[in-house]
């Protein structure tokens, strides 16, 4: 199954405010539903949830029932 990337579904360097009259309608919201999975990427400035668009994309996944995994740094001396 395909996996949803914030990054790649809205162009990121146009104003997006025709896009987004209607947010469960926009690209970012289409290409969540399609997506089997969401992978949330954190970083360690600041919380990926201190952004509104963040904050709803896991609302959406999560009501669409989406498996949300999160990344993390490799974990030193972990063999497999």
């Amino acid at each position: 199954g395909c996996a949803y990337c914030c990054m790649l579904s809205n162009p990121q360097n146009l104003d997006l405010g025709s896009l987004l009259g209607d947010p469960k309608a926009s690209p970012f919201a289409a290409a969540l539903k399609s997506a089997r999975y969401v992978l949330v990427v954190p970083n360690s400035r600041r919380s990926i949830y201190a952004r509104i668009w963040c904050i709803y994309e896991a609302y959406l996944g999560y009501t669409w029932n989406k498996l949300i995994l999160t990344a993390s740094a490799p974990v030193r001396g972990l063999r497999r």
